[in-house]
């Protein structure tokens, strides 16, 4: 099993800056894909952005240059830098972990990003 515990969400002014954090724990051997997702209330979950072990990644249209993701592989932690925040980007960010030749992932608990115009 593999915990992800999420922080850095808040609240702040458009325009503004926040880095979310995702650390995973325990069983975090061959974790391949780790990423963000987010979910407002009554919509579908959807990806933000997405990072493999090697450091490709891969950005939904919306937050294509104004959002960037990272990765330190050796503390097993994932940082989403989002900057220029829009109030469309208020919600629940989520940070996902998939495992290599596997079909397991894991879903964190969520962190609230509220963004005011």
């Amino acid at each position: 099993q593999v915990e992800l515990v999420e922080s850095g969400g808040g609240l702040v002014q458009a325009g503004g800056s926040l880095r979310l954090s995702c650390a995973a724990s325990g069983r975090t051997f061959n974790i391949g894909v780790m990423g963000w997702y987010r979910q407002a209330p009554g919509k579908q979950r959807e990806l933000v952005a997405t990072i493999t072990s090697g450091g490709s990644t891969n950005y939904a249209d919306s937050v294509k240059g104004r959002f960037t993701i990272s990765r330190d592989n050796a503390k097993n932690t994932v940082y989403l830098q989002m900057n220029s925040l829009k109030p469309e980007d208020t919600t629940i960010y989520y940070c996902n972990a998939k495992r290599l030749f596997s079909t397991d992932y894991y879903w964190g608990q969520g962190t609230q990003v509220t963004v005011s115009s």
